[in-house]
């Protein structure tokens, strides 16, 4: 019986980090969700050859991130052969079941949360690869050791987080990448003069790629050299989830990590535990540097002379230790509640 004891005492400290944990924590209700995308649950099931109202939205978004054409495409309610083709690659992009429909698990997808930058604004090499970059495949140049520097504006941010968190979960962000290729960065006061600039803006904020409300595109960022990295102003941020009890919150470093891969001209990847993978919910963190976030920014700039690989290696593996003993833990618990008693 003790040792069971133990196990239940332990529990939430293996199931914190557990996927069928995290489904049952509080979730964003209806309220939270942009309506445009809260809309989206009506379609559930279409098909082609159905019509459907609110197909013509759905067309919009795919051709927003790159899934149909911006010109050129029918955007009647008809879900026609053009958008099953459109739906068939979104579902090949993120490893969802290839049905060609609007079955429950796509839908999850479309309406999670994401970056705004367009998922076919990236190109691979080859198709062995995972990692993506821009078109062209820009990257930061400069004479010697590369630096670049960067500022948050003082009028662009938030006024519920204290500016010294908000710096400090961008240094956090910024070291990450540090860590693993030669470049410094540097921050600075002279937020004009900076390389990088970072704000804060809500909806139509003057750069052709306007914001849409909480729990939609959560920010953007442009490819190198431009340096401009936006945040939606109307998420929920936090810099610590003790703190933020807003079950609709959106973890700051880790958009601002994914973001500033973007800013060293990384595109979006299909690896779902990818810091540049394009989706984040609601409450969850993924703020670590994974084998295909490294591997693709050192294709662009070389690595870090002191970085090891090992390290991210190390927690990649950890992270897959943690899921397993969740599952053990769970098991343990269910037999428990059956009155079995399991030694383990």
């Amino acid at each position: 019986m003790l040792p069971l004891l133990f196990l239940l005492l332990l529990a939430p400290l293996f199931l914190s980090s557990h996927p069928l944990y995290a489904a049952a924590r509080p979730v964003p209700d209806g309220d939270h969700q942009t309506d445009t995308w809260r809309s989206f649950d009506r379609l559930l099931d279409a098909k082609r050859g159905s019509h459907v109202a609110g197909v013509a939205d759905l067309k919009r978004y795919f051709a927003r991130f790159g899934y149909l054409p911006e010109s050129g495409a029918n955007l009647t309610d008809s879900y026609d052969e053009l958008f099953e083709s459109a739906v068939t690659l979104y579902q090949t992009r993120f490893g969802l079941p290839v049905t060609g429909k609007l079955d429950s698990s796509t839908l999850a997808q479309i309406k999670s949360p994401r970056c705004g930058v367009s998922d076919s604004a990236v190109n691979r090499v080859n198709s062995e690869q995972k990692f993506a970059f821009f078109p062209g495949e820009p990257r930061w140049a400069r004479p010697g050791p590369l630096v670049l520097t960067y500022a948050v504006s003082p009028t662009a941010t938030v006024d519920y987080i204290p500016r010294a968190d908000v710096a400090a979960a961008f240094r956090r962000a910024f070291a990450r990448w540090a860590q693993v290729i030669p470049v410094r960065f540097v921050e600075v006061a002279e937020y004009e003069a900076a390389d990088v600039k970072v704000g804060f803006y809500g909806g139509d904020h003057g750069d052709g790629e306007p914001f849409d409300g909480v729990l939609g595109v959560l920010a953007h960022a442009f490819s190198p050299e431009s340096g401009r990295l936006h945040l939606d102003a109307a998420e929920r941020w936090a810099v610590d989830f003790g703190r933020e009890k807003s079950d609709a919150a959106v973890d700051l470093e880790s958009v601002a990590t994914h973001e500033i891969g973007h800013v060293l001209g990384l595109g979006h990847s299909p690896v779902r535990d990818a810091v540049m993978y394009p989706s984040l919910k609601p409450r969850q963190r993924k703020a670590e540097l994974r084998v295909d976030d490294v591997e693709g920014v050192q294709a662009l700039y070389g690595s870090n002379p002191g970085f090891q690989f090992s390290s991210i290696l190390e927690s990649d593996t950890s992270s897959s230790g943690r899921r397993r003993a969740g599952i053990n833990i769970i098991f343990v618990l269910a037999m428990a509640a059956m009155g079995i008693v399991v030694c383990m």
